[in-house]
């Protein structure tokens, strides 16, 4: 009647039309489903005519489904999430996950659209008309036919298809996967993230560690693809042995170190220096830097080695006890002023410590840091490395020497006294009152003693 209608692509057939071309100049029946009077448009549908006519065929379709029925269909569309099925005038969906016993990145590895297929229903639902089919229950199960003979302690090969922090996926058969945990990609017992040893799609060699048929789970390793670094450790790292170490990281009590991958060791806070008072590790040495190491003791049972760095050297504190005897006298420079007193350098490589009581001048003033004086030696411990130093005693202990000694001068002088005046007594007493001459020498005697005594 020289009228136009428009027929949208979505109004053509109940599947999608992905060439509009072959319907060009082809004569069809169509329902008139809109008209705009006032635009002059008019809108028509051939799938509204066929519609009714599937609808029906839907209903017996539907009412001959049954679970695990085996059906012929053609790939109608594939979306990310799974593959739509035309089953002869109904739809059915097999999702990702069952298209194969695999991992599926996207459908599309699978099948390619108006491929004929065989699958099989796994659930329906006949008012929501929904058909849930698989195509991988189609085939026996990876583990059913995984090789009987495999067991713990085999190698095998496979891929990587699945990466997470904690470990990595392997494909060691289409369907069959074992886990690497990143516990077992090294010896090194440092925490580290699995992709530091590996990335999806690297093929990779491991040992089966666990394997649970009944479960499907297996485990797999490839640290034991190389010799255990422990069964050896006493004849390559015996007790004595000096090498060489990186710092992994510090604690209070000391430095944790490896000596190579899957050996490590700790240096106690108390092994670093014979001289130094390290307080915290980190004083002495940092993160990532090399250290030289003595072997002092082996724990194989738990995997760790117990380390000295000072061990390095002769312990010099047997020299400092002979050059440092308790009263001797040694020049010393303040480096610390404390609440307590002062720290002391008497050397390049030895310290004391002088209580504030012990730390006055001679002339009543407090020293400060960088000022050097001379102390004394009260107390030296090899054991502890204990010096303990005395300023005061420097001087006080001279003036008391002085005082001392004039008293002990005066007491002799008193003493002699004494003695002279009990001998004259005694030759008196053989004199006569008539002897002149002993009484003139008894007074000299006296004069004399006591000329002496002022």
């Amino acid at each position: 009647f020289g009228i136009e209608a428009f027929l949208p692509g979505s109004q053509i057939d109940v599947k999608p039309i992905r060439d509009y071309d072959i319907y060009v100049d082809k004569t069809m029946e169509f329902k008139v489903v809109k008209i705009n009077q006032e635009f002059r448009n008019v809108v028509v549908s051939h799938k509204a005519l066929i519609e009714a006519e599937l609808e029906a065929q839907k209903q017996i379709i539907m009412s001959k489904l049954e679970k695990g029925q085996i059906l012929e269909g053609t790939v109608k569309n594939i979306t990310s999430y799974g593959v739509f099925v035309d089953l002869g005038g109904v739809d059915g969906l097999i999702h990702i996950t069952d298209l194969s016993w695999g991992r599926v990145s996207h459908p599309e590895e699978i099948v390619a659209l108006d491929q004929k297929i065989q699958v099989v229903i796994l659930d329906f639902d006949d008012q929501k008309k929904r058909i849930a089919l698989g195509l991988k229950q189609l085939t026996p199960h990876p583990w059913e036919a995984l090789d009987q003979s495999l067991k713990v302690g085999d190698t095998v090969k496979g891929r990587v298809v699945v990466m997470a922090d904690y470990g990595a996926f392997v494909e060691i058969a289409a369907g069959v996967e074992g886990l690497i945990h990143v516990s077992e990609m090294s010896w090194s017992q440092h925490l580290r993230s699995a992709q530091e040893f590996m990335k999806v799609g690297d093929e990779v060699e491991a040992v089966v560690l666990t394997l649970d048929r009944e479960e499907r789970k297996m485990s797999l390793g490839i640290k034991q693809l190389t010799p255990d670094p422990w069964e050896t450790i006493e004849t390559r790292y015996p007790v004595g042995a000096r090498c060489s170490a990186r710092v992994r990281n510090f604690t209070n009590f000391g430095v944790f170190v490896e000596i190579e991958e899957g050996i490590d060791g700790l240096i106690h806070i108390s092994d670093l220096s014979w001289t130094k008072k390290v307080k915290h590790p980190g004083e002495f040495t940092q993160v990532g830097a090399d250290i030289e190491v003595v072997v002092l003791d082996i724990d194989k049972d738990n995997r760790r080695l117990s380390l000295g760095h000072k061990q390095l050297e002769e312990n010099p504190w047997n020299g400092f006890e002979a050059q440092f005897p308790v009263d001797s006298i040694h020049e010393g420079t303040i480096t610390e002023l404390t609440e307590k007193g002062a720290v002391v350098s008497l050397g390049e490589n030895i310290e004391g410590f002088c209580p504030s009581r012990q730390l006055v001048k001679e002339d009543g003033t407090t020293p400060k840091a960088g000022d050097k004086l001379s102390f004394k030696i009260l107390e030296f411990s090899k054991a502890t490395k204990r010096v303990t130093l005395s300023h005061l005693r420097t001087y006080d202990d001279a003036r008391r020497e002085a005082v001392a000694a004039e008293k002990a001068e005066k007491r002799a002088a008193a003493d002699a006294t004494k003695s002279t005046v009990k001998k004259i007594n005694a030759s008196v007493e053989k004199t006569t009152l008539g002897d002149i001459a002993g009484l003139a020498a008894l007074k000299s005697a006296l004069e004399a003693a006591e000329k002496n005594n002022k």
